[in-house]
């Protein structure tokens, strides 16, 4: 199920260019986050086309795995630095069998695997060696604030042969970790381009309801004071926030600056705001 596919100017520096990110956006998250600025393409969707919600509010159709790789192809050929894959995670089946495709026509380019790292650890295993680039955002370090304002739910998970639950805060490390295993720290090349590498995502909401703090110690001591990260604030109360009112607001400056100056406290060096 995809929404859109086409050269993308408004990701990363690093995986822009002059050309653009070659976006493929999936229908449908695994998360449902209240302030989503992409509702109409994550969370609008029920079951299939014929589901949908009325007046077409919903984005996205469904297409064969072939179209799937045309659509790589076509962006490769208009010059795009990487092909990147926007919500993969509840569809990679159907990225893999279309990757073998695209492969076949000549796709060469550098993917990205466009995340909110709720993943699990066994399938992004499967994917070492496909993926290039993994670019997680690191969302929440409260499981229960991940719980309420993204249904971030607490999956069963066996530990030395019994079950237990894992919020959104361990699962999150756990898949970032992986990621890091794979890929390393982002490389740029001379030209400015990341080829390979993690690029981590961390937006910052309001009344420090993220968890920044933790979220950026995770970083700095578990995965690499040299990690690239996108500190973002872009914040708005879309989509069901207003509900919220503690979410109905923009970031304040000192609310960014406080987690800007903890970045530079810990050690952290390769990050952008």
């Amino acid at each position: 199920m995809v929404s859109a596919h086409h050269p993308h100017f408004g990701e990363e520096s690093v995986l822009v260019g002059n050309y653009g990110s070659g976006t493929i956006f999936f229908c449908s998250c695994n998360l449902a986050c209240v302030f989503c600025q992409n509702y109409e393409i994550s969370q609008l969707r029920i079951g299939s086309p014929s589901q949908v919600l009325p007046s077409k509010i919903w984005e996205g159709k469904e297409i064969s795995l072939k179209r799937l790789a045309e659509m790589m192809i076509e962006l490769q050929n208009l010059g795009c630095h990487n092909i990147n894959f926007v919500t993969p995670t509840s569809q990679v089946p159907q990225i893999v069998k279309a990757l073998a495709i695209a492969i076949e026509k000549g796709l060469k380019l550098p993917l990205v695997y466009n995340t909110n790292a709720y993943d699990s650890v066994e399938v992004l295993k499967l994917l070492d060696g496909i993926i290039d680039i993994y670019m997680p955002d690191a969302k929440y370090s409260d499981d229960k604030i991940a719980l309420k304002y993204s249904s971030a739910l607490y999956p069963p998970k066996f530990s030395k042969g019994k079950l237990r639950r894992a919020g959104y805060f361990e699962i999150m490390k756990a898949a970032i970790k992986e990621m890091h295993r794979q890929v390393g720290d982002l490389i740029i090349n001379k030209g400015g381009i990341a080829v390979r590498g993690l690029l981590i995502r961390h937006l910052v909401l309001p009344n420090r309801l993220a968890g920044s703090e933790k979220i950026l110690e995770f970083i700095a001591k578990e995965i690499s004071k040299k990690s690239f990260v996108n500190i973002l604030s872009q914040y708005w109360p879309a989509w069901k926030a207003r509900e919220f009112p503690e979410l109905n607001r923009r970031i304040m400056e000192n609310e960014l600056e406080e987690v800007i100056n903890y970045a530079r406290k810990i050690g952290l060096t390769n990050f952008i705001f």
